[in-house]
């Protein structure tokens, strides 16, 4: 998993709250056994109309938000089934922080594991973003997990919450699978011990 520390690049918003893991990612999709090539899929219900074109009416459709890395979107985001295919679709998209006023808890946790950050901000500051970044094609955001900040070149400045375990997992790149792995000497120990262990006596 990539480490993430600080990443800087153009905000894009989804206007929509309760976005459900079944329209980040449809279940038509979901057959690939590699977690790469799900971001072409991505919302693909609201991002391409019925014929496969794109939806001009879909707001991140819009060349202003090409190649952004943020993602601003309403409260509950992720929420419904607990595929994990929902972040990799975002991280395969280009997405590495999503923002929001409120996540579902396993699609949140899912994040951390996956080299996502998912931020929550208030309604309050969700709702600036959402005005400032309307106003200025190209708005770009920074978050920053080692100051644990979401800055902008014109002056905000917002606290990233979140636990010292999963801020120290995405600092350095490491999901359940390579942590387990940092600790392959001790298990191997412990293993060897248990195999030199004499059967109990009946």
């Amino acid at each position: 998993m990539e480490p993430f520390r600080v990443v800087k690049g153009i905000a894009a918003l989804l206007d929509l709250p309760n976005v459900d893991t079944d329209q980040i990612i449809p279940k038509q999709f979901l057959k690939r056994i590699e977690r790469s090539g799900f971001g072409q899929f991505l919302f693909y219900d609201w991002r391409f109309t019925k014929d496969g074109q794109a939806n001009p009416g879909f707001e991140m459709n819009a060349a202003r938000y090409r190649g952004a890395k943020i993602l601003v979107a309403r409260a509950n985001f992720g929420c419904g089934s607990s595929r994990e295919h929902a972040p990799w679709a975002l991280l395969d998209y280009g997405f590495r922080c999503v923002i929001a006023p409120s996540f579902a808890d396993i699609f949140y946790n899912n994040c951390f594991k996956n080299g996502i950050l998912p931020v929550r901000l208030s309604e309050e500051e969700v709702e600036t973003l959402f005005r400032r970044i309307r106003r200025n094609p190209g708005y770009a955001l920074s978050a920053d997990l080692e100051r644990e900040e979401i800055t902008s070149d014109d002056g905000l400045i917002f606290k990233i919450e979140v636990s010292p375990f999963q801020r120290l997992s995405l600092l350095n790149g490491l999901d359940d699978i390579s942590m387990t792995l940092e600790k392959e000497d001790q298990i191997r120990q412990y293993e060897s011990k248990q195999l030199n262990v004499p059967p109990p006596l009946l």
